[in-house]
């Protein structure tokens, strides 16, 4: 029996490493993304720093571990056993649920998902109790602790909506006061600002957080110093950090911003070592101190042993707390998941206009038209002069482009980010309220963004459809995690260790698809990238452009060459292979037509006649990838609705089509590597001049077999259309191929100008 639950023990300690990673790669990342995208310092500096805030934040959590304990069920009315399946079923839901999210790139709770999964756990087991005992079902709340649960929800809950606002207000006013542009009055409130934001963060984190920490808790001679003097303390906090900033300003051409974004990073990368690391190692180490319990009582019956020493009060030995911190900083240095949740964040919250990773949805439309038309009634309520007064104060400043890639927004909106997310998440640590760390930094970065102005007209719809998404997602968030630990608390109760082998095994497999679907986002985001160094890259436009042309050309090419060839051996696998890949293509092309407002922009910096060819030359590569997806699509479908394959003569005629695009591609594509347009020109249009006339001929001939009945009408519908399809990209490809001309030659000819 012993050697049982040392297995349990065990497999809580691997959990525990593996939850800090999965967990950290969703919630670490917080605190890093003003820093990162204010461009605050160099991203190996932010790292350090943010290490740094995490060691000496771990050793803050000591009082946050009680929530795992008893801040949910009832610890004493439980066994050991029952106590042990809470906390592996609780675990095991947690890195499923945590890297699915992370997979996704979207940033969810740890406290959250935590608090659900041991009320899921809880519930499930008190629901056995009930059953056991042959209680009433209204027996079941004795055994969770429905008040403190409902305190933390309510507290994570409220603090949702406290952030959002604090971050509205505090931006609003912030950028009121220093607009976009910086001026010697501005600089000036700067100073005494800049003193006000780092000593409040002293106040809240040191003096506040220290109240919970191992070492300066309550009753030592260190608290007891640092409550005596905290008046003084922060006084001179304050004097001393304006002062600082003064000689900076005078002396130093350095930003003083930028320390107080970093110091900002530091305190809230220890708030959230100080608030979050229960989430991650709580429920292990609750699972460790009980199985030392159990021993020291003479290893009783796990059955009849029940766990009252949990009520006790916790104290965490600091070496767990820095073991748990070296893990978190390794992860947020290797992490790729980490970077995808960062970059969502940074999406919505960018100040530019640009892509946008989602869709407009109808609740989205509803709110900013609603919003609309309250802004325009509000104006109508206060005289012209003010509201003419705070447009200028908010009328944004021109940056160049190579700020708009290096900046996402601007360091006064990142250490408002920082100093208010800071403040809230100390005052939950100093109160043991578990508030969720990527609420709170989040729901603050929105507030400042719609009140920077970055939701402007053009982009607003898709940002709140983005902030209405990642929303939904922390509910799912709670739904799923009582639902799944609930049952897994009933799978191991009914299984014992067999069962959790069996969620172990299906925990590893969900990773491994979820490692692979990261893979391909992230490919995605490659790809997109590459676009997008069309219009933020300094080196020749041009050549990047020719690039994507080619590349599109070549994709086109061989899927349509390999649906035909699938077409004709009715494989079905493959045609659904093509079928994923045409959509690749189409995204490509559709990114590269989301972006030509900016690269004419950048086009038309160096030509203003060149720039309608290149528009021209992506039409036409958009519209070739359309027609492509309805000759893959129509295909795949046939073939899946198991019909009557195409004719051998069919299929010859296609092939004999698909080899004259596959040369004359080839051609094309030759011609732009070139750039000689004069050689290759005849036998362009000699190719398009068979090929049209192969498509005619074919055509001809199947209105024949029609009309003597020799083919099917599902054998008419897919045949005619690949044939009227087929001869649209071979338009599209030589009026994409004149164009790409065009534009070359007019570019060239600007630059020798």
């Amino acid at each position: 029996m012993e050697t049982i639950f040392i297995i349990m023990v065990g497999i809580l300690i691997l959990l525990a490493v593996s939850d800090l990673v999965v967990g950290v790669a969703n919630d670490a990342v917080n605190f890093l993304n003003s820093a990162i995208g204010s461009n605050a310092a160099p991203l190996r500096i932010i790292m350090i720093i943010a290490s740094l805030g995490i060691f000496i934040g771990a050793t803050f959590s000591n009082g946050m571990m009680e929530v795992a304990r008893k801040g949910i069920f009832v610890p004493e009315l439980f066994s050991f056993n029952e106590v042990m399946i809470i906390f592996l079923a609780v675990m095991l839901t947690d890195i499923i649920l945590l890297d699915v999210f992370n997979s996704l790139g979207m940033p969810t709770s740890t406290t959250v998902s935590l608090i659900f999964e041991l009320l899921g756990a809880g519930v499930s087991m008190a629901v056995v109790l009930v059953l056991k005992n042959d209680e009433s079902a209204s027996e079941i709340t004795k055994y969770i602790n429905t008040g403190r649960a409902l305190l933390i929800i309510a507290g994570i809950l409220f603090s949702v909506i406290v952030a959002f606002s604090l971050g509205t207000i505090v931006q609003f006013f912030t950028r009121l006061i220093f607009t976009f542009k910086q001026t010697k009055g501005s600089q000036i409130i700067g100073l005494i600002w800049g003193g006000i934001a780092i000593t409040a963060i002293v106040y809240f984190i040191l003096i506040k957080g220290l109240q919970s920490s191992s070492f300066a808790g309550k009753g030592t001679p260190t608290h007891d110093y640092i409550s005596k003097f905290q008046t003084q303390i922060l006084f001179i906090s304050f004097v001393v950090w304006t002062l600082i900033f003064a000689v900076i300003q005078l002396f130093a051409k350095f930003n003083y911003l930028k320390i107080i974004v970093l110091a900002g990073t530091f305190s809230l990368a220890m708030s959230f070592a100080g608030n979050d690391l229960v989430n991650f190692i709580g429920v292990p180490l609750a699972g460790i101190a009980s199985y030392q319990d159990w021993i020291a009582s003479g290893a009783q019956s796990p059955d009849t042993f029940l766990m009252g020493s949990l009520s006790a009060p916790v104290s965490t030995p600091i070496l767990y707390l820095l073991l748990a911190g070296v893990i978190m900083t390794l992860t947020l240095w290797f992490s790729k998941k980490a970077k995808s949740v960062t970059e969502t964040e940074l999406s919505l919250s960018r100040q530019e206009e640009g892509f946008e990773r989602f869709e407009s949805s109808a609740i989205s439309r509803s709110i900013v038209r609603a919003t609309i038309k309250a802004t325009d009634n509000l104006a109508k309520i206060f005289p012209k002069r003010f509201t003419n007064w705070i447009n200028i104060r908010l009328e944004k400043e021109e940056i160049s482009t190579k700020e708009k890639k290096e900046n996402v927004f601007d360091l006064t909106r990142a250490s408002v980010n920082l100093m208010v997310s800071a403040i809230l998440i100390a005052i939950g640590t100093s109160y043991k309220l578990p508030l969720s760390t990527t609420y709170v930094t989040f729901m603050v970065a929105m507030g400042s963004s719609l009140s920077d102005g970055a939701w402007g007209r053009e982009s607003a719809v898709y940002r709140v459809s983005g902030v209405l998404t990642v929303i939904s997602g922390w509910f799912i968030t709670a739904l799923v995690a009582f639902t799944v630990s609930f049952i897994f608390a009933l799978i191991i109760n009914w299984g014992g260790i067999f069962a959790v082998g069996i969620i172990l095994a299906i925990g590893v497999f969900s990773a491994l698809k979820s490692k692979k679907f990261h893979k391909k986002r992230v490919a995605e985001n490659i790809e997109r990238t590459k676009i997008n160094e069309i219009v933020t890259s300094e080196e020749n436009i041009f050549e990047r452009c020719s690039i994507n042309v080619i590349s599109i050309l070549k994709s086109v090419n061989e899927i349509y060459a390999h649906t035909i060839e699938a077409l004709g051996k009715q494989d079905r696998k493959k045609l659904k292979k093509l079928l994923k890949k045409n959509q690749d293509v189409n995204k490509k092309s559709k990114m590269l037509k989301d972006n030509i407002y900016q690269t004419v922009n950048k086009l038309m910096e160096d030509s203003i006649e060149s720039a309608p060819y290149y528009v021209q030359v992506i039409d036409y590569l958009r519209e070739m990838t359309h027609a492509l997806e309805f000759i893959v699509l129509p295909s795949f479908t046939h073939v899946e609705n198991n019909h009557k394959p195409l004719l051998d003569k069919q299929i010859i005629v296609l092939t004999l089509i698909s080899e004259t695009i596959d040369v004359m591609e080839k051609i094309i594509i030759e011609t732009i590597e070139k750039e000689d347009f004069e050689n290759k020109e005849e036998n362009i249009r000699n190719l398009q001049i068979d090929l049209l006339g192969y498509i005619n001929e074919a055509r001809k001939v199947h209105l024949k077999r029609i009309k003597n009945n020799e083919v099917s009408t599902k054998n008419s519908m897919l045949y005619l259309n690949l044939l009227s399809e087929t001869k649209n990209i071979a338009l599209y490809m030589i009026n994409a191929y004149k164009s790409h001309r065009d534009f070359v030659k007019d570019y060239n000819m600007s630059l020798k100008q």
